[in-house]
């Protein structure tokens, strides 16, 4: 086996190709990680029932080749006899790219991890879908604070005078930043209470409808039906009344449709035509069945109402059009009226005409 002094007589004394000798192996070195990583490695994680591993051996490839391929650079540094400062600024750069490839593979780790112990909900049950942005967020601050907790140590910085500072430094972060403060607290609360979660269909008291695509420690976007994202602050979300569409016992939406009828129509016929266009509308469920209600003797109209379920609140557009479309079609081959408004006009007298008869301009030409 070749040792240290071998090598170093296999290289000779010049630096630059001892540098480039050094570059190289670790470059070599870190391709035959990868490779047992991505074929050996991967290849018996692959026959395994679960995929987890697969997903953290492909994690795992970026922040072990390339801490080789620093670890290469640093030792390579060496050989160019830097002045102390300079020597100890190039391995605190090194070791600060380093931390930040650990940093964004434990920040992927760990939403993969929660991922994973999502779909296990007999096991632990507060981990589910609605309350795993709230720990993917928490574990993102905890990783991010650790990161910047080493940083620190890896540059040297004292760490006694920030802590001693940190209440003054909070208060003015306070008051300067109240209103991020706010939609950061709302956004918690948001998180552990779950009004909504993603993918559900939210109301908001401002008009705004659409589906939850992200919710996040300051903000919840929602993706409209013209799809438009909208994004909202959560201290505005924490205080507005919302309407979750997608909430309840399951996920339907019952859908209204309004119908009007003239008076004298037949309203068992109507009822009989009004059911039968509602069951045969493919995008409404059978399990509730449809129904039809006679709600009030309008102005001009005998009101009735068809009411009917759909599998998501995403459909509700769709199926109006299809029932509106069905039933003006059945009722013109019914004959059943729709009333619309009428007026009647009455001319009290027609303008530049007295009560008498015509001006007198027009009665001296007509002498």
């Amino acid at each position: 086996m070749l040792d240290l002094s071998q090598l170093d007589a296999l290289l000779g004394t010049n630096p630059w190709i001892r540098l480039a000798a050094i570059l190289g192996l670790s470059l070599v070195a870190g391709l035959i990680v990868d490779i047992v990583l991505n074929r050996l490695l991967a290849r018996w994680a692959r026959r395994s029932q679960t995929d987890l591993d697969d997903q953290l051996f492909a994690l795992l490839h970026r922040p072990i080749f390339g801490s080789v391929l620093l670890l290469g650079i640093g030792l390579a540094g060496r050989e160019l006899h830097l002045p102390p400062d300079r020597q100890t600024l190039l391995r605190n750069l090194l070791a600060t790219l380093a931390l930040l490839l650990w940093v964004a593979f434990a920040v992927r780790f760990v939403r993969l991890l929660l991922a994973a112990a999502s779909r296990v909900q007999h096991r632990i049950g507060f981990l589910e879908a609605r309350t795993l942005p709230l720990f993917d967020n928490v574990g993102r601050i905890v990783v991010l604070g650790l990161g910047t907790y080493v940083l620190f140590l890896i540059w040297g910085i004292e760490l006694t005078a920030w802590l001693a500072s940190a209440g003054i430094i909070g208060i003015a972060i306070g008051f300067a930043a109240k209103d991020t403060l706010a939609n950061l607290f709302g956004g918690l609360f948001i998180l552990a209470d779950a009004p909504y979660k993603l993918g559900d269909f939210v109301v908001l008291d401002s008009g705004e409808r659409g589906e939850v695509t992200h919710i996040g420690l300051r903000t919840t976007r929602l993706l409209t039906r013209d799809d438009v994202e909208v994004t909202i602050p959560n201290a505005i979300i924490a205080n507005s009344k919302i309407v979750n569409e997608s909430g309840g016992r399951w996920e339907k939406y019952r859908v209204r449709v309004a119908v009007g009828v003239a008076y004298g129509s037949d309203i068992d016929l109507v009822r009989q035509v009004l059911l039968d266009v509602a069951t045969a509308c493919e995008f409404l469920t059978d399990d509730p069945e449809p129904r039809v209600r006679f709600r009030a003797f309008g102005t001009s109209s005998l009101d009735f109402e068809v009411l009917g379920w759909v599998e998501q609140p995403v459909l509700r557009g769709r199926v109006i059009d299809d029932l509106l479309t069905r039933i003006y079609k059945q009722f013109l081959a019914e004959a059943i009226e729709i009333p619309f408004p009428k007026r009647d006009l009455y001319i009290k007298e027609m303008p530049g005409r007295g009560p008498e008869g015509p001006p007198d301009s027009q009665k001296l030409s007509n002498s």
